[in-house]
């Protein structure tokens, strides 16, 4: 069965898309040098973008897991977050504190989706 990646590099692809479910790598922020929320729109931004191209969108989103450096931070995520869902189709979500692999960033967010 068919496994098809997208913007593979040497270390992971950004995305995978196996029998019309639509995996997201972890997407952090592009410019780390913003806040919590700040940061936090960049990645949702960029997981549209991903799941526009897979054919999809945010309301066939199937699970979020989300890791914040810092849970004092968490409701600053949030604000961004409940900003960007729609309403009637929030997705199930985890939210996790984790040390995240460089200390500028403050939020990483992986979905896995269904396409349309």
């Amino acid at each position: 069965m068919k496994v098809d990646r997208f913007h593979v590099g040497a270390r992971l692809s950004e995305m995978a898309i196996h029998h019309g479910t639509v995996y997201l790598a972890g997407q952090i922020a592009e410019d780390a040098s913003q806040d919590m929320g700040g940061q936090t729109q960049q990645v949702l931004s960029q997981i549209d973008k991903l799941l526009l191209e897979a054919g999809t969108d945010k309301t066939r989103i199937l699970m979020a897991q989300i890791f914040c450096a810092d849970m004092r931070l968490f409701a600053d995520m949030n604000k961004a977050w409940d900003a960007w869902v729609v309403a009637g189709q929030t997705p199930p979500r985890a939210t996790i504190e984790a040390k995240l692999a460089t200390p500028k960033h403050l939020v990483e967010i992986v979905v896995t989706a269904a396409q349309k």
